[in-house]
């Protein structure tokens, strides 16, 4: 695994993001929170998990992470517009460590507080992007089942679009 892999991996997660919130952004608060039994979290507090799981994985690998940083919570956010602002922050802060880092570094083993092990920092990456795909199915479905899909969201749709640019 390289960097340019890992990025572009990155970069599908974030381009998924950036629909879910797309999606998210034609609700209203109540609608953001309404309570489902189909997946464990609301679409809210499965956008802000997810975005928690970023930042908080990020901050850990740079070793950054210290017991002063808690949990992002749901109620924090009203709304999607809030957790956009809140995320697109840690996107650039994300990329901006990325763009840093060179193949050797992305190969090099680091130590992770949260799982309290070491790995190639590649691993990790995968982790935080394999994550990202569990909880952005979960907001696709709530999104779908509120009538209000955000389209397709598999990697060949974000190949096709990213191919048609001029």
């Amino acid at each position: 695994m390289n960097k340019a892999d890992v990025q572009h991996l990155i970069d599908y997660m974030y381009w998924v993001n950036h629909r879910l919130l797309d999606a998210a952004e034609q609700l209203s608060p109540d609608e953001l929170t309404a309570p489902t039994s189909v997946t464990m979290r609301d679409l809210r507090a499965t956008l802000v998990h997810e975005l928690d799981v970023e930042w908080s994985w990020r901050l850990n690998l740079q070793g950054r992470l210290t017991d002063a940083d808690e949990d992002l919570r749901p109620e924090d956010y009203p709304d999607a517009a809030a957790i956009r602002e809140y995320w697109s922050r840690d996107e650039a802060e994300m990329r901006a460590w990325l763009d840093g880092l060179t193949d050797e570094d992305i190969g090099a083993p680091v130590h992770s507080d949260l799982s309290d092990d070491d790995r190639p920092l590649w691993t990790y990456l995968l982790h935080i992007v394999f994550h990202a795909t569990q909880q952005q199915a979960d907001a696709a479905t709530l999104r779908t089942l509120a009538g209000r899909s955000p389209g397709e969201i598999g990697y060949l749709e974000m190949a096709r679009e990213l191919n048609s640019r001029p």
